[in-house]
Protein backbone atom coordinates (compact mmCIF):
# COMPACT_ATOMS: atom_id res chain seq x y z
CA UNK A 1 0.00 0.00 0.00
CA UNK A 2 0.94 3.38 -0.82
CA UNK A 3 1.77 5.24 2.75
CA UNK A 4 -0.15 9.11 3.22
CA UNK A 5 2.13 11.70 3.41
CA UNK A 6 1.39 12.14 7.21
CA UNK A 7 3.26 11.71 10.62
CA UNK A 8 1.37 10.68 13.06
CA UNK A 9 1.50 10.22 16.81
CA UNK A 10 -0.77 7.96 18.46
CA UNK A 11 -2.28 7.96 22.63
CA UNK A 12 -0.89 5.97 24.74
CA UNK A 13 0.88 2.60 25.30
CA UNK A 14 -0.65 0.66 23.39
CA UNK A 15 -2.86 0.80 20.44
CA UNK A 16 -6.07 1.62 20.05
CA UNK A 17 -8.61 -0.44 17.83
CA UNK A 18 -8.95 2.73 15.89
CA UNK A 19 -5.23 3.29 15.14
CA UNK A 20 -4.77 -0.24 14.51
CA UNK A 21 -7.34 0.36 11.49
CA UNK A 22 -6.27 3.53 11.03
CA UNK A 23 -2.73 2.32 10.39
CA UNK A 24 -4.16 -0.72 8.15
CA UNK A 25 -6.28 0.92 6.23
CA UNK A 26 -4.75 4.14 5.29
CA UNK A 27 -1.19 3.89 6.48
CA UNK A 28 0.60 6.71 7.06
CA UNK A 29 4.24 7.23 6.22
CA UNK A 30 5.49 7.03 10.01
CA UNK A 31 4.60 7.06 13.79
CA UNK A 32 6.43 9.55 15.72
CA UNK A 33 6.44 8.68 19.64
CA UNK A 34 6.31 10.90 22.87
CA UNK A 35 6.46 10.45 26.62
CA UNK A 36 2.66 9.33 26.77
CA UNK A 37 3.79 6.12 24.97
CA UNK A 38 6.34 4.99 26.85
CA UNK A 39 6.79 2.83 30.18
CA UNK A 40 9.70 0.84 30.04
CA UNK A 41 11.49 -0.83 27.47
CA UNK A 42 10.01 -4.00 27.08
CA UNK A 43 6.51 -1.95 26.43
CA UNK A 44 7.75 0.31 23.88
CA UNK A 45 9.50 -2.78 21.70
CA UNK A 46 5.82 -4.39 22.01
CA UNK A 47 4.53 -0.91 20.86
CA UNK A 48 6.93 -0.70 18.11
CA UNK A 49 6.82 -4.71 16.75
CA UNK A 50 2.72 -4.38 16.99
CA UNK A 51 2.86 -0.77 14.74
CA UNK A 52 5.50 -2.91 12.44
CA UNK A 53 3.74 -5.90 11.92
CA UNK A 54 0.40 -4.33 11.17
CA UNK A 55 1.92 -2.46 8.37
CA UNK A 56 4.21 -5.44 6.96
CA UNK A 57 7.14 -3.72 7.11
CA UNK A 58 10.22 -4.27 9.38
CA UNK A 59 11.71 -0.56 8.46
CA UNK A 60 8.74 0.96 8.75
CA UNK A 61 9.37 5.04 10.19
CA UNK A 62 9.17 5.09 14.00
CA UNK A 63 10.49 8.33 15.10
CA UNK A 64 10.87 9.75 18.57
CA UNK A 65 11.45 13.62 19.83
CA UNK A 66 14.49 12.87 22.26
CA UNK A 67 16.60 15.91 22.58
CA UNK A 68 17.75 15.05 25.93
CA UNK A 69 17.20 17.88 28.60
CA UNK A 70 13.82 19.53 28.57
CA UNK A 71 12.32 17.12 25.69
CA UNK A 72 13.26 13.87 27.12
CA UNK A 73 10.59 11.00 26.15
CA UNK A 74 12.99 8.49 27.46
CA UNK A 75 12.80 9.23 31.15
CA UNK A 76 11.22 6.40 32.34
CA UNK A 77 13.81 4.04 30.58
CA UNK A 78 16.74 6.75 31.70
CA UNK A 79 17.01 9.67 33.21
CA UNK A 80 18.02 12.46 30.34
CA UNK A 81 17.10 15.36 32.13
CA UNK A 82 20.60 16.77 32.47
CA UNK A 83 21.99 16.04 28.83
CA UNK A 84 20.67 18.75 27.21
CA UNK A 85 22.18 20.60 23.95
CA UNK A 86 23.09 23.16 25.73
CA UNK A 87 25.05 20.90 28.44
CA UNK A 88 27.39 19.78 25.82
CA UNK A 89 28.45 23.08 23.89
CA UNK A 90 29.36 24.05 27.68
CA UNK A 91 31.38 21.12 27.93
CA UNK A 92 32.74 21.91 24.50
CA UNK A 93 33.77 25.05 25.38
CA UNK A 94 35.85 23.85 28.21
CA UNK A 95 37.43 20.94 26.85
CA UNK A 96 36.97 19.74 23.33
CA UNK A 97 38.95 16.42 24.02
CA UNK A 98 36.39 15.42 26.90
CA UNK A 99 33.21 16.68 25.13
CA UNK A 100 33.96 14.37 22.04
CA UNK A 101 34.37 11.65 24.27
CA UNK A 102 31.36 12.19 26.22
CA UNK A 103 29.21 13.04 23.63
CA UNK A 104 29.92 9.72 21.51
CA UNK A 105 29.31 7.61 24.33
CA UNK A 106 26.24 9.21 25.15
CA UNK A 107 24.85 9.29 21.57
CA UNK A 108 26.11 5.49 21.56
CA UNK A 109 24.02 4.31 24.84
CA UNK A 110 20.74 6.30 23.16
CA UNK A 111 21.06 4.71 20.13
CA UNK A 112 21.32 1.49 21.59
CA UNK A 113 18.01 1.99 23.46
CA UNK A 114 16.54 3.25 20.29
CA UNK A 115 17.54 -0.19 18.10
CA UNK A 116 17.17 -2.24 21.07
CA UNK A 117 12.90 -0.66 21.06
CA UNK A 118 13.02 -0.38 17.16
CA UNK A 119 13.16 3.55 16.47
CA UNK A 120 15.03 4.52 13.49
CA UNK A 121 14.88 8.08 13.42
CA UNK A 122 15.29 10.73 16.05
CA UNK A 123 14.36 14.53 15.98
CA UNK A 124 18.00 15.90 16.65
CA UNK A 125 19.99 18.14 16.39
CA UNK A 126 18.14 21.16 17.50
CA UNK A 127 20.08 23.97 14.80
CA UNK A 128 18.21 26.89 16.20
CA UNK A 129 20.89 29.77 16.99
CA UNK A 130 20.00 31.41 20.69
CA UNK A 131 19.22 34.58 20.33
CA UNK A 132 18.52 37.74 23.05
CA UNK A 133 15.07 37.13 21.74
CA UNK A 134 14.67 33.67 21.96
CA UNK A 135 11.90 32.21 23.52
CA UNK A 136 12.38 30.13 26.73
CA UNK A 137 10.92 26.91 25.11
CA UNK A 138 13.34 27.19 22.26
CA UNK A 139 16.76 28.65 23.76
CA UNK A 140 16.82 25.98 26.42
CA UNK A 141 17.44 23.33 23.84
CA UNK A 142 20.20 25.06 21.76
CA UNK A 143 23.76 24.52 21.33
CA UNK A 144 24.79 28.23 21.51
CA UNK A 145 24.71 31.79 20.24
CA UNK A 146 27.60 31.62 17.89
CA UNK A 147 26.18 29.53 14.52
CA UNK A 148 29.94 28.36 13.90
CA UNK A 149 29.80 26.05 17.11
CA UNK A 150 25.87 25.27 16.28
CA UNK A 151 27.30 23.67 12.75
CA UNK A 152 30.11 22.09 14.35
CA UNK A 153 27.87 20.24 17.28
CA UNK A 154 25.20 19.79 14.45
CA UNK A 155 27.57 18.03 12.68
CA UNK A 156 29.26 16.03 15.49
CA UNK A 157 25.61 14.71 16.84
CA UNK A 158 24.34 13.52 12.81
CA UNK A 159 27.52 11.77 12.45
CA UNK A 160 27.21 10.01 15.29
CA UNK A 161 23.84 9.29 14.86
CA UNK A 162 24.58 8.24 11.42
CA UNK A 163 27.50 5.70 12.72
CA UNK A 164 24.13 3.85 14.61
CA UNK A 165 22.25 3.64 11.78
CA UNK A 166 19.40 6.28 13.24
CA UNK A 167 18.89 8.61 10.75
CA UNK A 168 18.33 12.49 11.98
CA UNK A 169 15.88 14.99 11.32
CA UNK A 170 17.70 19.16 11.61
CA UNK A 171 15.32 21.66 13.39
CA UNK A 172 13.39 23.94 12.89
CA UNK A 173 14.77 24.76 9.68
CA UNK A 174 15.29 27.25 8.33
CA UNK A 175 16.22 28.89 12.13
CA UNK A 176 13.94 29.79 15.21
CA UNK A 177 16.23 31.14 17.74
CA UNK A 178 14.49 34.23 16.62
CA UNK A 179 11.54 33.58 18.03
CA UNK A 180 9.96 35.79 21.08
CA UNK A 181 7.13 34.12 21.84
CA UNK A 182 6.52 29.89 21.97
CA UNK A 183 4.81 28.55 18.57
CA UNK A 184 2.72 25.70 20.71
CA UNK A 185 0.78 28.62 21.46
CA UNK A 186 1.58 32.02 19.72
CA UNK A 187 3.23 32.73 15.42
CA UNK A 188 6.50 34.46 16.01
CA UNK A 189 7.23 37.17 13.86
CA UNK A 190 11.05 37.67 13.06
CA UNK A 191 11.93 41.14 11.51
CA UNK A 192 15.48 40.78 10.54
CA UNK A 193 17.92 42.01 7.66
CA UNK A 194 18.78 38.76 5.32
CA UNK A 195 21.92 39.80 5.65
CA UNK A 196 21.97 38.74 9.23
CA UNK A 197 19.61 35.53 8.98
CA UNK A 198 22.09 34.72 6.17
CA UNK A 199 25.10 34.76 8.67
CA UNK A 200 23.51 33.33 11.59
CA UNK A 201 20.24 31.51 11.57
CA UNK A 202 20.26 29.87 8.26
CA UNK A 203 24.11 28.99 8.15
CA UNK A 204 24.18 26.05 10.43
CA UNK A 205 21.79 24.33 8.15
CA UNK A 206 23.27 25.20 5.10
CA UNK A 207 26.27 23.28 6.95
CA UNK A 208 24.46 20.24 8.20
CA UNK A 209 23.35 17.49 6.11
CA UNK A 210 20.73 14.67 7.02
CA UNK A 211 18.21 13.13 5.64
CA UNK A 212 15.35 15.20 6.87
CA UNK A 213 14.64 18.01 8.29
CA UNK A 214 11.41 20.05 10.51
CA UNK A 215 10.42 23.45 9.21
CA UNK A 216 9.98 26.24 11.62
CA UNK A 217 6.53 27.75 12.43
CA UNK A 218 7.64 31.48 12.07
CA UNK A 219 7.49 34.41 9.94
CA UNK A 220 10.35 35.44 8.46
CA UNK A 221 8.51 38.59 7.15
CA UNK A 222 11.54 39.86 4.98
CA UNK A 223 11.01 37.14 2.91
CA UNK A 224 7.22 36.56 3.32
CA UNK A 225 5.52 38.64 5.41
CA UNK A 226 2.01 36.55 5.25
CA UNK A 227 3.20 33.20 6.08
CA UNK A 228 5.28 31.07 8.51
CA UNK A 229 8.13 28.78 7.11
CA UNK A 230 6.05 25.87 6.97
CA UNK A 231 3.22 27.14 4.80
CA UNK A 232 5.86 29.62 2.98
CA UNK A 233 6.61 28.73 -0.69
CA UNK A 234 8.84 31.23 -0.59
CA UNK A 235 10.88 30.25 2.38
CA UNK A 236 10.74 26.86 1.00
CA UNK A 237 11.84 26.91 -2.31
CA UNK A 238 13.94 30.05 -2.03
CA UNK A 239 15.71 29.04 1.89
CA UNK A 240 15.50 25.82 2.19
CA UNK A 241 15.60 23.79 -0.74
CA UNK A 242 17.79 26.75 -3.12
CA UNK A 243 19.95 28.95 -0.53
CA UNK A 244 20.39 25.68 2.10
CA UNK A 245 20.48 23.11 -0.02
CA UNK A 246 18.76 20.51 1.66
CA UNK A 247 17.65 17.90 -0.50
CA UNK A 248 16.02 15.38 1.54
CA UNK A 249 12.35 14.58 2.94
CA UNK A 250 11.11 17.98 4.55
CA UNK A 251 8.54 17.27 7.49
CA UNK A 252 6.42 20.23 9.06
CA UNK A 253 6.35 20.43 13.01
CA UNK A 254 3.17 19.57 14.63
CA UNK A 255 0.52 21.02 12.51
CA UNK A 256 -1.48 21.37 15.52
CA UNK A 257 0.36 23.68 16.92
CA UNK A 258 -1.52 26.92 18.08
CA UNK A 259 0.84 29.14 15.53
CA UNK A 260 -0.92 27.86 12.57
CA UNK A 261 -3.87 29.73 12.43
CA UNK A 262 -5.99 28.55 9.29
CA UNK A 263 -7.11 24.84 11.02
CA UNK A 264 -6.55 21.01 11.21
CA UNK A 265 -6.72 20.35 7.57
CA UNK A 266 -6.15 23.72 5.91
CA UNK A 267 -2.82 23.88 7.75
CA UNK A 268 -1.96 20.31 6.32
CA UNK A 269 -2.76 21.01 2.60
CA UNK A 270 -1.45 24.27 2.98
CA UNK A 271 2.01 22.73 4.17
CA UNK A 272 2.12 20.26 1.58
CA UNK A 273 1.58 22.57 -1.16
CA UNK A 274 3.96 25.25 0.17
CA UNK A 275 6.46 22.07 -0.05
CA UNK A 276 6.64 20.40 2.71
CA UNK A 277 6.92 16.53 1.72
CA UNK A 278 5.31 15.02 4.64
CA UNK A 279 2.79 16.56 7.80
CA UNK A 280 3.18 15.65 11.35
CA UNK A 281 0.28 15.49 13.78
CA UNK A 282 1.34 14.79 16.90
CA UNK A 283 -1.50 14.83 20.10
CA UNK A 284 -2.70 11.25 19.20
CA UNK A 285 -6.66 12.69 18.90
CA UNK A 286 -8.34 9.75 16.77
CA UNK A 287 -10.78 12.07 15.68
CA UNK A 288 -8.60 14.38 14.13
CA UNK A 289 -5.97 11.75 12.57
CA UNK A 290 -9.23 10.01 11.05
CA UNK A 291 -10.36 13.63 9.48
CA UNK A 292 -6.65 14.31 8.18
CA UNK A 293 -6.03 10.73 6.80
CA UNK A 294 -8.85 11.48 4.22
CA UNK A 295 -7.47 14.67 2.84
CA UNK A 296 -4.10 13.87 2.64
CA UNK A 297 -2.49 12.39 -0.45
CA UNK A 298 -0.34 9.54 -0.90
CA UNK A 299 3.34 10.47 -0.87
CA UNK A 300 5.08 11.94 -4.64
CA UNK A 301 7.64 10.08 -5.99
CA UNK A 302 10.49 11.95 -4.79
CA UNK A 303 9.24 11.04 -1.19
CA UNK A 304 9.31 7.38 -2.03
CA UNK A 305 12.68 7.81 -3.12
CA UNK A 306 14.00 9.55 -0.46
CA UNK A 307 12.25 6.95 1.62
CA UNK A 308 13.80 3.99 -0.17
CA UNK A 309 16.93 5.33 0.36
CA UNK A 310 16.17 5.99 4.38
CA UNK A 311 15.55 1.65 4.25
CA UNK A 312 18.65 1.34 2.85
CA UNK A 313 20.58 3.52 5.37
CA UNK A 314 18.90 1.83 8.09
CA UNK A 315 18.78 -1.60 6.84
Amino acid sequence: MKRKAIILGIKGTKLTSDEKRLLKNACPWGIILFSRNIDNLFQLKTLITSIKKIVNDKYYPILIDQEGGLVSRLNKIINLDLFSQRYFAKIYKNDKVFFLKLYKSYIDKICHILRNAGININTVPVLDVISKRTNKMIGSRCFSSDPQIVSKLGNYCIHFYNKNKIATVVKHIPGHGLSKTDSHFKLPIANVKKKKLLKNDFMPFKKCKSQFAMTAHIIYSVYDPIYAATHSKIIINEVIRKYIGFNGILISDDISMKALKYGLVHNAIKALKAGCNLVMHCNGNIKEMQKLIKIIPTVDKFTEKKTSQFTKFIG
